[in-house]
């Protein structure tokens, strides 16, 4: 077992190295998504009762225009881990706002789709996404 006075820079060790100007930079970027990914959440709830995440997997939905996502090809794509989009889509099938098909050639491969209901809603959030997202982003 260690002893904290083993350690070449144990806590409070007077030789504390300063941050660099990248990990600055690097902490603010990740302020600034924590932030605006709260104030998004709260108010995408509040308003459409619909998450981040759910929104975020609706928008990449509809903004790739191709009918049916294949769900392993969307984990590539959004940055959500694959069982926080499996259970996203699964909040967004409940509520009937997309649709999780099998392929029929791969009885392993799911489809994503959205439906009229969800593409409604879609389009009801997105302007106040997208605006929330300029102004708290550029402030």
């Amino acid at each position: 077992m260690y002893h904290p006075d083993d350690l070449p820079h144990a806590v409070g060790a007077p030789d504390v190295v300063e941050d660099s100007p990248l990990v600055t930079e690097w902490r603010k970027l990740l302020d600034r998504h924590a932030s605006v990914s709260c104030a998004l959440e709260k108010l995408l709830q509040s308003e459409f009762q619909i998450g981040l995440s759910e929104f975020e997997t609706l928008d990449r939905l509809i903004e790739a225009d191709c009918g049916k996502y294949a769900m392993a090809d969307l984990a590539a794509d959004i940055y959500l881990s694959q069982s926080a989009l499996s259970r996203a889509v699964a909040r967004l099938e409940r509520n009937e706002l997309v649709e999780r098909t099998m392929c029929d050639h791969d009885r392993r491969a799911i489809f994503v789709r959205p439906t009229e209901k969800g593409r409604a809603l879609h389009e009801q959030a997105l302007p106040t996404h997208r605006e929330t997202l300029e102004r708290l982003w550029n402030s």
